[in-house]
């Protein structure tokens, strides 16, 4: 047998004693129970093992035409979130939530400072110009995190193992209770959830703390 023939030989059986990708595939239905698909949920996969998670990348939160944009966003900790003003007005943005307290006082355009979130729940935001304007960020211990679309459909990929699923959403009245899931590289979870702890949308006006400074 020649050196070449062998090698290749060698190179077929490295191949097919490789481990398959570590990648698993999760499908969620989210949905009330009227069984109407629920828009703006959040999913997370949060790992048995908990992560100390050292990097800090960036995520933004717009403001446009009176509206933060997204409605809902979803970060894992340790996440810094700009908040531009694209409005020819100024804004004052606020959060008196404990996962994070803070306030961007009148601006515009790229003037505030970003903020960081290091702690996990959610946050729940407010204009104390404006008091339509209302917007939730989810701050997660996990990478694996979506937001479902219009049809209440979320994709997640994470690696083979087990987790704990956390849902969240701006008109749950509480916690949703937590369930394990394990997956594995070999198929594609998929799972309908049905949440029904929904109350009727918040206001800015309901969590507003800083009206007294105007």
């Amino acid at each position: 047998m020649n050196s070449k023939f062998a090698g290749q030989l060698l190179l077929v059986a490295v191949l097919l004693m490789s481990p398959p990708g570590i990648s698993a595939q999760l499908e969620l239905s989210v949905v009330d129970d009227k069984g109407n698909p629920l828009k703006d949920a959040v999913a997370a996969l949060v790992p048995q093992q908990k992560i100390d998670y050292t990097a800090v990348p960036t995520a933004i939160m717009d403001q446009r035409q009176n509206m933060f944009v997204p409605g809902v966003l979803a970060i894992r900790v340790n996440t810094l979130v700009r908040f531009p003003n694209s409005d020819d007005v100024r804004h004052h943005v606020y959060s008196f939530s404990p996962a994070k307290k803070f306030e961007l006082r009148l601006y515009h355009g790229m003037t505030a400072e970003p903020v960081l979130f290091d702690k996990p729940g959610t946050v729940v935001l407010g204009c104390n110009i404006h008091d339509s304007m209302v917007a939730y960020i989810y701050v997660v211990e996990t990478e694996y995190f979506a937001v479902a679309d219009a049809q209440g459909k979320i994709s997640l990929a994470a690696p083979a193992g087990k987790y704990q699923v956390q849902i969240y959403h701006p008109q749950m009245s509480g916690n949703f209770p937590e369930s394990t899931i394990t997956l594995d590289d070999s198929q594609t979870v998929n799972n309908k959830i049905t949440v029904n702890n929904l109350s009727a949308a918040k206001t800015a006006e309901t969590v507003d703390e800083f009206s007294n400074l105007f």
